[in-house]
């Protein structure tokens, strides 16, 4: 009996979900189970199951923990499989011996329902295990095919250009090429000044200026002589441009200082892909509308002070999150979504965190915020945010939410704007609470000054669902939850 170890799609199997209504990206990771009935016959799945083909872009690469011939049990590790956002172990669900790995560790954009291992019992001969016939490793990224070469005869030698040795050479600007031709002007009679060594229109005009001057004569490159063909070619009757096309930019040496015009490469993780292809369509697609409020943080701060002495530690953000979720209970029409044909009210009040990792800004999700207590809504954004920087989330634990809050006080901002994460139709950005004298009246009417710690928060709201009058609704009632927190009980 023999096991494989697939990519598919099984919706029984959810913890593995990779994707999510209103998401882009739908994969799963199982295990699919099957047996020969004879050796070189028929394999049949375990599992009945359709299997989706295409790629899934979500899978970064396969970390294989055990090795070929080992023994393995129910629920030990095989693999680690990182996708966009978090790192999926894959469990052995029967005892056995792995035969064969089929994709190679550290492999990159596999395909679903490809077949990546098999496992067979004890006491089979697993070294010499072959691949069923029906499957086989995931196709290798494909190449550009090669022009096959013409059965017919060559009539004729193209004339290689060969660059004059003595003869400077420049990577030259569109309009500087026109006015040294015009002029018949060569660029080695210049000095080009543009980034990464362009002769630039500038330069050009400078060579013209010289010419009028009297100071520099026309000389035009000398051509190369051509190669004497044995027949005569038809592409000999198109002359080429008097400069080539821009040359090969300079290259910076490994452990010295960078060439001037050069530039280091930094590759992209795919979380930053995806973070980067999602906030584009987001600002290109979304009409983004901003408003803005400064609310008093004196009552939660001394709640605050009053819950450190019974030792339950809380944020200033947690209570800025529990303020959210209350203020969308009382206002159900913000908490919606837009499907890409008209608004969705959500059932649920789950609150997406922004949280800054090494790899990009996750957003773990609170969910039902609005019946937890605060320090059930601090447990569980201490937790999620240790998953989310060690790459332990669970696809359920990111993705969906109905309302974002992005809180960037801790780094010192005093206010900024944040983009809408689709579907979502809002999003929260939080400032640091910071000291402000104001005047105000006492119990007898007498003014004074009196010192408040404010913070601003902006709301950035998709317009099509949420207009401006119903965000400023929104905002003031926030304002009134935060600032009375006997409300968020």
């Amino acid at each position: 009996m023999a096991a494989s170890w697939r990519l598919g799609c099984d919706p029984r199997l959810l913890r593995y979900l990779v994707g999510f209504p209103g998401c882009r990206s739908v994969g799963l990771v199982k295990v699919a189970l099957g047996w020969s009935v004879s050796r070189g016959a028929y394999w049949r799945w375990f599992h009945s199951t359709q299997w989706l083909r295409g790629e899934w872009p979500g899978l970064s690469q396969l970390l294989c923990s055990c090795f070929v011939g080992e023994a393995v049990s129910a629920g030990d590790a095989l693999c680690e499989i990182e996708t966009d956002k978090a790192v999926v172990t894959l469990d052995a669900s029967d005892d056995g011996i792995l035969a064969k790995i089929v994709v190679e560790e550290g492999s990159k954009n596999i395909r679903l329902g490809s077949l990546i291992g098999l496992i067979v019992e004890e006491g089979e001969d697993w070294k010499h295990v072959e691949i069923p016939k029906d499957v086989g490793p995931p196709p290798p990224v494909s190449k550009p095919s090669e022009p096959r070469p013409s059965p017919e005869p060559q009539i004729s030698i193209p004339v290689k250009k060969e660059h004059i040795p003595g003869t400077l050479r420049f990577r030259l600007s569109p309009a500087a090429r026109n006015i040294l031709e015009k002029h018949s002007l060569d660029a080695s009679q210049g000095t080009a000044t543009g980034p990464r060594g362009i002769f630039t229109k500038e330069d050009a005009l400078r060579l013209v200026q010289l010419k009028q001057t009297g100071k520099i004569t026309e000389s035009r490159p000398t051509p190369a002589p051509a190669a004497t063909p044995t027949a005569p070619s038809p592409l000999q009757t198109t002359a080429g441009p008097s400069y080539p096309r821009p040359m090969i930019p300079p290259v910076s040496t490994p452990g010295q200082p960078n060439a001037v015009g050069t530039f280091t490469e930094i590759p992209a993780s795919n979380i930053r892909r995806v973070i980067a292809k999602r906030l584009t369509e987001s600002k290109s697609t979304v009409p983004h509308a901003y408003a803005t409020a400064d609310c008093d943080l004196g009552a939660v701060l001394k709640v605050r002070q009053d819950l450190v002495k019974d030792d339950i530690k809380v944020s200033v953000n947690d209570f800025i999150i529990k303020a959210a979720a209350v203020t969308l209970k009382q206002m159900p029409d913000v908490n919606v979504s837009w499907d890409g044909e008209g608004p969705k009210q959500l059932p649920f009040i789950d609150i997406s965190v922004a949280v800054a990792t090494d790899k990009g800004l996750l957003t773990p999700i609170i969910k039902d915020a609005a019946a937890k207590g605060i320090q059930e809504i601090a447990d569980s954004v201490k937790a999620l945010s240790k998953k989310a920087r060690d790459g332990k989330l669970l696809p359920e634990e990111y993705q969906g939410g109905s309302f974002s809050i992005s809180n960037l006080g801790m780094f010192g901002i005093d206010e900024f704007t944040a983009v809408i994460n689709p579907p979502q139709a809002c999003i929260l950005a939080v400032g640091r609470f910071r000291p402000v004298l104001k005047l105000t009246e006492d119990e007898e009417g007498n003014a004074k000054l009196q010192q408040h710690q404010l913070i601003t928060v902006t709301m950035s709201s998709d317009s099509r669902v949420v207009d401006d009058e119903l965000a400023t609704r929104f905002l003031k009632s926030f304002k009134a939850n935060l600032e009375n927190p006997i409300r968020l009980a």
